[in-house]
């Protein structure tokens, strides 16, 4: 991830994304970078429109936070299921003891 994170920085401040300049990146954050794998990615990225990628993706990433309260409800709608269950095998075992 480190290694798109500076082609993204890069990107950011309208530097061109090339071997030398990602190694520096990487260094600056104090991080060794591996020369295969940054070759790896400016080849990755060199038919790569990285503004329009980071467009389409704003869509998944801008999708409305769940707020402390629907987050909390979910798994006490699921308890209130379980204890449903839990009754009606109670209740079949209770009546199963009546009848034999």
């Amino acid at each position: 991830m480190e290694y798109i994170y500076a082609a993204l920085l890069l990107h950011k401040a309208n530097k061109e994304i090339n071997e030398e300049n990602v190694k520096k990146v990487m260094t600056a954050a104090g991080l060794q970078a591996d020369d295969a794998r940054v070759k790896a990615l400016v080849a990755a990225l060199s038919n790569v429109n990285i503004e329009e990628a980071i467009n389409k993706a704003i869509p998944v990433a801008s999708a409305a936070p769940v707020s402390a309260e629907t987050a909390q409800a979910a798994p006490q709608e699921e308890k209130k299921e379980e204890e449903k269950e839990i009754s009606t095998e109670e209740a079949a075992s209770g009546l199963s003891g009546l009848f034999g």
